[in-house]
């Protein structure tokens, strides 16, 4: 077996499925007047700190959720929690707790009657395998397929997002680290 090839037949299925209204819809929702915070747990959460930094690269105001600098989320503010299963209980608690506090939830998961879903104001589907899966199989271990496909598909709103603002790679890297 051809693992690699594997792999990226795996992903290309999961894209291939995702509904690319769920993202236009969330590229109307996001604007520079708002700021984001982003909140996923394990490798979830690390794409989801991946797709912070490409936001503000983008010149979007983001925090990470967790972070010494994330400041209190208000109505004014957008969250994208992030959970494969969306059934999370630290996901779903702050994604209530955001929602209380007036904020609008971007709920990613890959099953749309999954509870993050439920109370989410807008959401965005990948269904890609997570590790809880009795249905959906991925020759990869726990919930990489849906990781791997969270990645391009969040870099596609990114895109998506540069389009609609008009941002050009130049501009983009003018927000890039140069400490290195």
């Amino acid at each position: 077996m051809e693992v690699l090839s594997e792999i990226l037949n795996e992903v290309n299925s999961v894209v291939k499925n995702v509904d690319e209204n769920e993202l236009d819809n969330i590229v109307k929702l996001i604007s520079k007047d708002k700021r984001i915070f982003v909140y996923g747990e394990g490798r979830s959460g690390l794409v989801g700190k991946c797709f912070a930094m490409r936001l503000m690269h983008l010149g979007y105001t983001v925090y990470v959720v967790g972070e010494t600098i994330t400041p209190s989320i208000t109505e004014k503010d957008m969250i994208f929690a992030i959970s494969g299963s969306g059934e999370t209980s630290m996901v779903l608690n702050l994604s209530k707790k955001s929602r209380d506090q007036g904020a609008s939830v971007i709920g990613v998961s890959s099953r749309k009657d999954s509870s993050l879903i439920k109370i989410s104001s807008s959401f965005l589907i990948v269904p890609g395998a997570v590790k809880s899966d009795k249905n959906v199989r991925s020759i990869q271990i726990l919930s990489s397929l849906f990781d791997q496909s969270l990645h391009i598909v969040l870099d596609a709103l990114c895109l998506k997002l540069s389009y609609k603002d008009k941002l050009h790679n130049e501009e983009a890297m003018k927000n890039h680290s140069n400490l290195e």
